[in-house]
């Protein structure tokens, strides 16, 4: 891993960009589902939608950013874009200036809906620098990198590495080398298990989830998140149901954002009726994840449409098809 650099080191950089005019690269990276219930901040699992980038280095004095698909209703200027800015996090992070880039970007993830669309993009930025000025980063230098971006490792660890993955700080971190630092470790997924998901046409900005949890927790409740969270991981690993519905039945941050989901108590009802072993937000919502069995894994995603139908919520829905690959880096020769 690599120590992610601060504005101080602003004065180490070096200017590329003369000897790198034109070096294109494309990146395409997943999607991704956090949490899963107990699994605050720390788990997460790549899902079957895609973010794709081509980059080029230089042709115009300044960074410019074509959007498509779900990205097309964004209205950033470039440098708030987060691929620009994930770019830019792994220049300053191996003490180089970022050069002026073209980018057009295509994307299947939905945004602000819970499912990896920021993580995603500050991946991609990052992995495109990576590869087109030869910084040498590897995977987990990179979730670092974006990790410093998004606040936590939960989305950009399953982005880079793919499956299903918990990211913790070790008791390395107090070594000053590795200060900060994410390790990532990859979690077993029962074959049994499937991940459905009902997508809202309504968003929910990670700010706003984040602004009604609680400062303090009470002991007796952090005793309980803590081992729900090690059930929900056993349950991952094991296919235990009993297991699963306890880490998926959060007591930590559900409880507060709950109430920002118009008909989620409705739709977890119904997606458990259908044969779901739990369900509760993707990452902070808006989209709701049932962990159920491949035989009803439809039923329930329907289901939880359904319910949001009632009350005049349009959804769609998303079966994960197994273990989604992750992040992918190609180079163009010019």
């Amino acid at each position: 891993m690599v120590e992610v650099a601060t504005a101080a080191h602003a004065s180490q950089t070096a200017d590329v960009r003369p000897l790198l005019t034109h070096a294109r690269c494309a990146v395409r990276v997943p999607g991704s589902t956090s949490n899963l219930g107990a699994g605050f901040d720390c788990v997460g699992v790549a899902v079957d939608r895609w973010l794709s980038i081509h980059v080029t280095v230089g042709g115009d004095a300044q960074t410019t950013i074509e959007r498509r698909g779900t990205l097309a209703a964004l209205d950033l200027l470039p440098e708030r874009d987060l691929i620009v800015r994930g770019f830019v996090a792994a220049c300053d992070a191996a003490h180089v200036a970022a050069p002026p880039l073209h980018i057009d970007a295509d994307s299947t993830i939905p945004v602000g809906r819970g499912l990896g669309s920021s993580a995603a993009a500050c991946v991609a930025g990052a992995l495109a620098a990576n590869e087109l000025l030869a910084l040498g980063f590897d995977a987990d230098a990179i979730v670092n990198v974006a990790a410093n971006i998004e606040g936590h490792p939960d989305n950009v660890a399953p982005a880079v590495h793919g499956g299903a993955v918990l990211g913790v700080r070790t008791a390395a971190v107090h070594d000053a080398a590795t200060s900060g630092a994410w390790y990532v470790a990859r979690l077993r997924v029962d074959p049994s298990l499937r991940l459905a998901f009902a997508i809202p046409d309504f968003e929910i900005a990670t700010r706003s989830a984040r602004s009604v949890l609680p400062r303090d927790v009470e002991f007796a409740t952090a005793v309980d998140a803590a081992a729900r969270a090690a059930a929900l991981v056993a349950g991952l690993a094991s296919g235990d149901h009993s297991l699963l519905r306890a880490g998926f039945d959060d007591v930590l941050h559900v409880p507060h954002r709950r109430a920002l989901i118009p008909g989620y108590d409705a739709a977890v009802a119904a997606a458990i009726a259908h044969g779901a072993y739990g369900a509760t937000l993707s990452g902070s919502g808006s989209s709701i994840v049932a962990v159920a069995p491949p035989s009803s894994a439809a039923a329930v995603a329907a289901a939880m449409c359904d319910a949001w139908r009632e009350i005049g919520v349009v959804a769609t829905t998303l079966v994960s098809a197994g273990e989604v690959p992750g992040a992918t880096v190609t180079r163009a020769h010019s």
